[in-house]
């Protein structure tokens, strides 16, 4: 019976879908959060104005901010009716307006917005924290050499920077199979229109507990999620090490 519970997620033709979402926006959040964090925290380590810690502070507020309380203020920019992209944007310049809770081809572009707004900050604190820890002799002899700020990033930040940044993409990695609920079932407003952009397996396992009540098939799927989140740190990592065995986690 164990591993009957197995086939709910692959009995049905929501299940390539399903996987197919996690998956590919799980890629666009590694990648997307990974650079935006690491330019982010390269701009505020070179920063000397009075309000670094204010704008380190601002960067880190949303992702303190509950799931809930960014869906409404994703509704307050695109409710159809008195949304503020529809009714000081749209209308202004003679356009017409969009049901955006119902138009499918917007909301990847969305969803990979307000991940990368709640999450970079999170990531550039730890980048930042890395950066600030460098031995500055290291620039201080650069711009001897007559180095611009440019090559000293590339030549020196970007490198020193690598173990991290695969540390903290390979701990990405092994969550490519989980997905954000809140993300995906809060912000979008569970609009049945837009889940075949919206579903993954945690939505799609939270609406089918709603549906059945079967606990079993939950546990199920988080132990499929789990047992392909080892397998894909043991391959990302085994890659790393072909490629640079130093910064390998294992």
């Amino acid at each position: 019976m164990g591993f009957a519970n197995f086939k709910y997620l692959f009995s049905t033709t929501d299940a390539f879908i399903i996987t197919r979402n996690t998956i590919c926006y799980n890629v666009v959040f590694i990648v997307v959060n990974l650079v935006m964090a690491v330019a982010v925290a390269i701009i505020l380590s070179e920063m000397t104005s009075k309000w670094k810690k204010f704008y380190q502070s601002a960067i880190l507020l949303p992702y303190l901010i509950s799931y809930v309380i960014i869906s409404y203020l994703v509704f307050a920019f695109l409710s159809t009716e008195n949304g503020f992209i529809n009714n000081s944007i749209l209308k202004p310049l003679g356009l017409d307006t969009v049901s955006w809770y119902t138009e499918k081809k917007y909301w990847p572009f969305i969803l990979v917005l307000v991940n990368t707004w709640r999450c970079v900050g999170y990531n550039c604190i730890i980048y930042l924290s890395t950066i600030l820890g460098f031995d500055r002799t290291y620039y201080e002899a650069a711009a001897i050499d007559g180095a611009t700020k440019w090559q000293q990033i590339t030549k020196i930040t970007i490198p020193m920077l690598r173990p991290t940044m695969i540390m903290l993409t390979l701990m990405a990695v092994g969550r490519i199979f989980y997905s954000d609920f809140g993300l995906f079932y809060q912000v979008p407003r569970n609009s049945g229109t837009l889940l075949s952009v919206t579903n993954t397996i945690d939505t799609y396992v939270y609406r089918g507990l709603l549906e059945l009540g079967d606990i079993s098939m939950s546990a199920a799927a988080g132990v499929y999620q789990s047992l392909v989140g080892f397998v894909l740190v043991l391959g990302a990592n085994l890659l790393v090490r072909r490629i640079d065995k130093d910064s390998a986690l294992f």
